[in-house]
């Protein structure tokens, strides 16, 4: 079982950031990443709509003969990774917001979270924050058009600029010091936000920590790969999928699936 993929789905291009992440400290892995471009993005959604996405997303993938799944969307996971668990017998990895380390390390007691209506107003972000938040101020915005922008190739896009600096004016106003990527398209915005933003805030994102979980959860299932053949990676898209070819570079190649 060792050699069977493993599983990534998101709403659209931006868990490639967190594929990147995994393939980086997991290259022996094979992987299957799907891009629900179509339904993209999940935030505006209900809880029901995003429940059926990622349970369409992971009848997929386990048809695929994927040994572990990967929600690599924060709305997905905040909104159906409980549900996933209890009715699936894989092991599945999800993708919160790290507002812990931003709210551990801040100086200046205020932290921005970036995020897509869904995340921000899902219960266990609602949970995490409460938690987190005891003389810390976290200032919420809501990402709006953001991935819409980024599934469409208009990341460095002037309407991409003047959104990015319309969401970060309030939490510059607060004082941050920190900035929470709460969506897994945004990482690919962080040469930009370094641009708008003062040196001293830092930019946090959750590809490196759900990469090590990866390994951790595969490693304690006995389902690490510990083959020397290559790997083999798959890339599925609904959408265009120039625009994921585009984020991933050569020489990946993305096939168009209807699903």
């Amino acid at each position: 079982m060792n050699k069977q993929p493993i599983g990534i789905f998101d709403s659209g291009v931006g868990g490639t950031s967190i594929w990147k992440a995994i393939h980086a400290l997991l290259s022996k892995e094979n992987t299957i990443y799907l891009a629900d471009s179509a339904n993209a993005p999940y935030g505006p959604k209900g809880k029901e709509a995003i429940l059926a996405l990622s349970e369409k997303n992971t009848e997929y993938l386990l048809n695929q003969n994927c040994k572990l799944i990967v929600v690599a969307c924060n709305t997905a996971t905040t909104n159906a990774i409980s549900y996933l668990r209890q009715k699936y017998d894989v092991p599945f990895i999800g993708i919160e917001p790290a507002i812990k380390p931003a709210a551990l390390q801040t100086k200046t007691k205020a932290i921005g979270v970036l995020a897509t209506r869904g995340t921000l107003t899902s219960q266990l972000f609602c949970d995490t924050a409460q938690l987190y938040s005891n003389g810390i101020k976290i200032i919420e915005q809501e990402g709006e058009g953001i991935v819409q922008l980024i599934e469409s190739g208009h990341i460095d896009s002037d309407q991409m600029t003047m959104l990015l600096k319309t969401y970060l004016k309030p939490m510059l106003a607060a004082n941050i010091d920190y900035l929470v990527l709460g969506c897994t398209h945004y990482p690919y915005l962080i040469r930009q936000l370094l641009s708008l933003l003062p040196s001293h805030v830092k930019i946090i994102d959750s590809g490196e920590a759900v990469a090590k979980q990866t390994k951790a959860v595969l490693g304690q299932h006995n389902l690490l790969n510990l083959s020397d053949s290559k790997s083999v990676l798959q890339f599925y898209s609904n959408g265009n999928p120039l625009v994921m070819e585009s984020l991933l570079g050569d020489p990946y190649k993305v096939d168009y699936l209807k699903f």
